[in-house]
């Protein structure tokens, strides 16, 4: 299997998902950050805390100070820390001019700027660059790792950056469909491809050489 043809599987089992849950791009990137190392329901009950607030904006986070801010998103875990990288992307996003201006950039040159700012990983880099601003690039996480080495595909040991050049010279540069494909792996990383799997229910098993073996 190529991985074209895994997305097409996945879609026809999954159906349409749907991602990134968020009312705004700005939301899309506050919950990138907050997502790290948390589950997103998590990530849910901070971003409503936020809100509440009054607070889930650039300007609001960068003035905020940095124990309110913390305390605000103890929800979604390591809140200190977060409250930090938030701090930093905002003050960063500002400086940069906001949205407008970033969504102008070239999607290397954005993702590079975006890599550049305190806590930003290439994983939070990449949900930013897809979901909020629909620029296709692929995202690698535990589960693509996961389902793709366990297929066979590729060796989970390689570089980020090496798995990313693995998928994006395979899969067309649509923003949709990667966005659709990232939703799909983490389902199915969720449902099937477990530390555990369940193989004898997985809609891969049958080419699946970690099954088959």
């Amino acid at each position: 299997m190529d991985p074209l043809t895994i997305y097409q599987r996945l879609s026809e089992h999954f159906g349409p998902r749907n991602w990134w849950p968020a009312d705004t791009a700005f939301e899309v990137m506050v919950g990138a950050i907050l997502t790290q190392n948390t589950a997103w329901i998590n990530v849910v009950k901070a971003m409503d805390s936020l809100k509440a607030a009054d607070c889930l904006s650039a300007e609001s986070i960068d003035t905020l100070p940095q124990d309110t801010l913390a305390r605000l998103i103890r929800p979604s875990g390591y809140y200190n820390m977060k409250a930090k990288r938030l701090k930093a992307y905002c003050s960063w996003y500002l400086q940069q001019g906001g949205f407008d201006s970033i969504n102008a950039m070239p999607t290397d040159a954005m993702r590079e700027t975006i890599l550049s700012v305190y806590g930003v990983g290439p994983e939070t880099a990449d949900d930013i660059v897809l979901y909020a601003f629909n620029r296709p690039v692929f995202v690698i996480d535990s589960y693509t790792r996961r389902i793709f080495s366990r297929l066979g595909l590729v060796d989970g040991s390689k570089t980020y950056e090496e798995l990313r050049q693995y998928f994006e010279s395979r899969l067309p540069a649509e923003p949709a469909l990667l966005n659709e494909y990232h939703a799909l792996i983490v389902i199915h990383g969720k449902n099937y491809c477990r530390k555990r799997p369940l193989c004898d229910q997985c809609p891969l098993a049958i080419d699946c050489g970690y099954f088959q073996g």
